[in-house]
């Protein structure tokens, strides 16, 4: 049974009084800032002098260095992408079908609850699966496992996931089957049809997009004064989690990020997709289905440190648009 959270305030109840924690999962109180409605909650401010823990390097300390010397934080930081990295897994088996059906789930009910309130469909990782930032007075609708969550302030009701209508009902907003027809996403298909969506294939997205969270977050650090970065969101229509960043003007802007796979890829991969044509004569542009690089799901599995790999080709795509020495 689902629980009221807040992923900012649990992870400071592990800390001393002197630090303050930052995470990569949306957290109350909803934010009233007109151009993302939503915390930027791994960001480090200048608020106090206080040891700021984060889970990339822009803070006094990592969760992943305490993790070293605590059992409890080590656990805490594991199980949320924090530090103390577990290792991606196989795809698990039918997981194509289940990728599609949480697609579906992501754009018809979870955003579209967002959307409806202030107009922004862009999504989060959350443990166990994804769900809105917090939005209007508190609200978050997620997915946890298998059970469509909608939390408002103190309360919480969930549900079993099933079917598309049962989840946009417990939601309280009417599923537009017509909502994705300037999109390139699934048609809803049946709304009464059971999703063939079981709790492997909900805990492998959550680890993917997880991992593509915390390495993204990271990556943003190297954005220089004109470099424009965007915060990184999981989009509902794409479903993956990415962000932009470099100089536009100068042919240096690019998209990077990590899908759980599409049409071109049966399996996830990550990318960077410039926003100009690629240099033909760079290696780096490898894949043609979109014009930019891409790293398979299994080149991150054969990898020793696979977030030091990922971080690697992210990295390079920088350097190769001039963003990176």
């Amino acid at each position: 049974m689902a629980e009221v959270r807040d992923a900012r305030a649990e992870a400071q109840a592990l800390l001393e009084p002197h630090m303050q924690a930052r995470v990569l999962e949306p957290a109350p109180p909803a934010d009233t800032d007109p151009q993302w409605f939503a915390r930027d909650e791994a960001a480090v401010d200048a608020l106090t002098g206080d040891q700021v823990v984060t889970p990339t390097s822009a803070g006094s300390t990592t969760w992943d260095a305490l993790a070293r010397g605590n059992n409890a934080i080590a656990a805490f930081a594991r199980d949320r992408w924090l530090g103390n990295w577990r290792r991606l897994g196989p795809v698990p088996e039918g997981f194509g079908a289940a990728r599609t059906d949480l697609n579906r789930l992501a754009f018809y009910v979870v955003a579209a609850a967002r959307q409806s309130v202030n107009g922004k469909m862009g999504l989060r990782w959350s443990k166990d699966g994804f769900g809105t930032p917090f939005f209007g007075p508190d609200v978050q609708v997620r997915l946890e496992g298998v059970e469509v969550v909608l939390q408002a302030a103190a309360s919480v009701h969930s549900a079993p996931l099933t079917s598309l209508a049962e989840a946009s009902r417990l939601v309280g907003v009417p599923l537009d089957l017509h909502r994705g027809a300037r999109f390139a996403v699934p048609e809803p298909g049946d709304p009464d049809r059971t999703l063939a969506v079981e709790a492997p294939h909900v805990a492998f997205a959550s680890d993917w997009f997880g991992f593509v969270t915390s390495v993204l977050e990271e990556l943003r650090l190297l954005a220089g004064p004109t470099d424009s970065a965007s915060r990184v969101q999981l989009w509902p229509e794409h479903f993956d989690v990415a962000m932009e960043m470099g100089d536009a003007d100068a042919s240096r802007r690019a998209g990077y990020g990590g899908s759980p796979g599409d049409a071109a890829h049966p399996e996830p991969y990550l990318y960077v997709t410039p926003w100009t044509e690629a240099d033909p004569t760079a290696d780096f542009w490898n894949d043609d289905s979109f014009g930019g690089a891409s790293l398979a799901h299994a080149d991150l599995l054969a990898a020793g440190d696979q977030r030091q790999a990922a971080l690697d080709f992210f990295t390079e795509g920088l350097r190769i648009l001039g963003l990176a020495s």
